[in-house]
């Protein structure tokens, strides 16, 4: 076990209480679900890599054949992927390598569902591993019901009577606010006519 996996272990250990709180066969599928990669840099633990971390190598000269120490980074991309289970996107940082495991494997769902807990570099892709499994199951065991044609056919009489009542409503409530608008403009031009005799008035007098 490596030492980041033996890290790993040691808090889900804390979490539960104690070593001997959990039967040790447990334990040790705990074990075999943790990854067991030696390197993962910070910034993967926020994302899903799929196994592309930061590579370190030599630089060599044109010239002399001098070598200086240089690293690689991954291709890393930002992206909105689909999840079907969740019926939103996901925006989530991947690499170019993941990107083409997750369109091999039919989506985001899929992905997590095929790869094992211990090729899941990190304890983000742990965590949304279980949580999707989790949901997979409970709408597994869901009950499914299936309509007649006839029934169908009913609720979608009843969808579009609703939404043409809906549409009703909106129109005799434009109907009857720009009824108000005309009344309140009728109201401000009365205001203004006795105004305007008012002055004619009073300017014949002065005359």
């Amino acid at each position: 076990m490596s030492f980041r996996a033996r890290e790993m272990y040691k808090k889900v250990v804390q979490r539960v209480g104690g070593e001997g709180k959990l039967p040790a066969d447990l334990m040790k599928t705990v074990k075999d679900m943790l990854p067991d990669r030696k390197v993962v840099m910070g910034r993967a633990k926020r994302g899903i890599f799929a196994g592309r971390h930061i590579r370190f190598g030599n630089k060599v000269s044109e010239d002399g054949g001098n070598k200086s120490r240089r690293s690689w980074k991954p291709n890393v991309q930002e992206k909105r992927l689909f999840s079907y289970i969740h019926d939103s996107h996901i925006r989530v940082k991947v690499t170019t390598h993941a990107l083409r495991c997750i369109d091999k494997a039919g989506g985001i769902d899929e992905y997590l569902l095929k790869t094992p807990y211990n090729k899941m570099d990190t304890e983000m892709g742990i965590v949304w591993k279980a949580k999707i499994e989790k949901m997979y199951s409970d709408l597994a065991e869901m009950e499914v019901g299936f309509f007649t044609p006839e029934e169908e056919a009913k609720i979608q009489q009843g969808f579009d009577e609703d939404r043409a009542a809906k549409r009703d409503f909106r129109r005799e409530a434009r109907r009857a606010l720009a009824k108000q608008r005309q009344l309140e403009a009728g109201k401000g031009q009365t205001t203004q006519v006795p105004d305007a005799k008012e002055e004619v008035s009073d300017a014949a007098a002065r005359v």
